[in-house]
């Protein structure tokens, strides 16, 4: 299980989610919503573009979540959590939330993966901003839904 924001999806986020797909029977991609966060796509938004980004992954499914990814854990009767990593930053960050995540519910495991060579600096914050300033952001985006993305983001430039 891969939860996450995706707000909007990168090349980060599919490269994750393909390697994923290489190790295990099944993945699932859960679009967690934050009640305290506005994004800048609805969640249902975030998941038809990860379906399209995912089509060709036959063995990935993607969901949206309100709550706890621990509740969510619970309720599917899932039992691993993959995260990836950019950074010692984000490591630390990751293992905290790991062991919060294992008091609220003891089955769980969490797996940290490297990101991708290459993926180390590419975050949906970073798309964002670049977009905002007029770069061009495409070769972070999943060609799939890359044009629904940009359209959203030029609709939101000062």
């Amino acid at each position: 299980m891969i939860p996450g924001s995706f707000d909007p999806v990168t090349k980060g986020h599919t490269d994750l989610i393909r390697r994923a797909a290489e190790m295990f029977d099944r993945v699932t991609v859960v679009v967690m919503v934050n009640v305290h966060k506005q994004g800048m796509f609805p969640p249902e938004a975030r998941v038809k573009m990860l379906k399209a980004a995912c089509r060709e992954m036959g063995n990935v499914r993607v969901e949206q979540w309100e709550g706890l990814l621990s509740g969510y854990m619970r309720e599917k009767g899932e039992r691993t959590v993959l995260r990836g990593v950019r950074n010692g930053t984000e490591y630390d960050a990751e293992s905290a939330a790991a062991q919060a995540n294992r008091t609220l519910n003891p089955e769980m495991e969490t797996l940290l993966l490297p990101a991708g060579e290459g993926k180390q600096w590419i975050s949906s914050s970073a798309v964002k901003e670049i977009a905002a300033f007029g770069g061009d952001v495409r070769e972070f985006l999943p060609p799939e839904c890359a044009e629904e993305i940009l359209r959203a983001l030029s609709e939101r430039r000062p």
